[in-house]
């Protein structure tokens, strides 16, 4: 089956720098701050921060732990070269390993959620000495599957990329000018050596976009889905994840007991009274 993904390339990034602009600067800030990590998603959102705002407001951080790639170091340097980003590195390992080497046995995802938990402190932490918000990096690929960490990659102010797929992200990437060493290697959040996106979650993110496509935005049935040609262990799978991950997508949960319930009843728009 024949699936578009395709998108006006001029059109989104006029989009995406104009919601940037609008959403920090209507809080009275011109700042933002974002975390670079040396792949794809960071250095496309480095980029249209950098069109929204001048270059100047925009700080970008490394947040090595001693396990990081070298590899994913120098990209995240190029990216912040290349765009005269001002920039810190924030090493996390004393930071992180505080609590790691206190549970010898402990698991790498646990390591991992320890990791990206410390980096959203330290960006956090720019973001009061910045004076500028945090810029989410997660696609709408990691959003739908739950590939991320609660309120630690998955915390930010705002999120400019979280509607375009990861072979969306591609096509912008590359009309915007991240490097193409970045945009072409294996997806990895880094987090442990040799880790890479598309093996921990056993497919490919192109196999995941085209089966979320139909799922999300053409309100296909599982069933569909498995008509349309992909197998149905593999639907299985992605439906379970999509399913299983919704608490990450959404607030917590109020239990109700009043007339007007924070998130029921109480539904006012963000900026009410603005």
């Amino acid at each position: 089956m024949d699936i578009d993904l395709s998108i006006n390339t001029d059109l989104v990034r006029g989009m995406l720098t104009q919601f940037i602009r609008s959403e920090i600067t209507r809080t009275g800030l011109m700042h933002a701050v974002l975390g670079i990590s040396g792949g794809i998603d960071s250095a496309l959102v480095a980029y249209l921060a950098v069109d929204a705002l001048g270059a100047e407001n925009v700080l970008g951080v490394r947040m090595p732990y001693k396990t990081s790639s070298q590899d994913s170091l120098d990209h995240a340097q190029m990216v912040i070269d290349q765009l005269n980003l001002p920039s810190l590195t924030i090493p996390i390992t004393e930071m992180a390993d505080g609590l790691i080497d206190k549970f010898p046995e402990m698991s790498n995802m646990r390591k991992g959620n320890i990791m990206a938990r410390c980096r959203m402190i330290s960006l956090y932490d720019q973001s009061e000495a910045f004076k500028g918000l945090v810029i989410g990096t997660g696609n709408k690929t990691e959003i739908l599957l739950g590939y991320s960490t609660l309120y630690g990659d998955s915390a930010h102010a705002l999120n400019p990329i979280g509607d375009l797929y990861k072979a969306q992200v591609r096509q912008l990437s590359r009309a915007i000018g991240v490097p193409t060493a970045i945009i072409d290697k294996a997806p990895s959040a880094d987090l442990w050596a040799g880790q890479t996106d598309e093996q921990e979650l056993g497919f490919t993110y192109e196999q995941a976009d085209r089966l979320l496509f139909l799922l999300v935005d053409q309100r296909y049935s599982p069933e569909e889905c498995v008509e349309a040609g992909f197998s149905q262990n593999f639907v299985e799978t992605v439906v379970k994840r999509i399913r299983r991950n919704h608490f990450k997508r959404v607030m917590p949960p109020i239990a109700k007991i009043g007339s007007r319930t924070v998130g029921y009843d109480f539904l006012y728009i963000r900026d009410w009274g603005t």
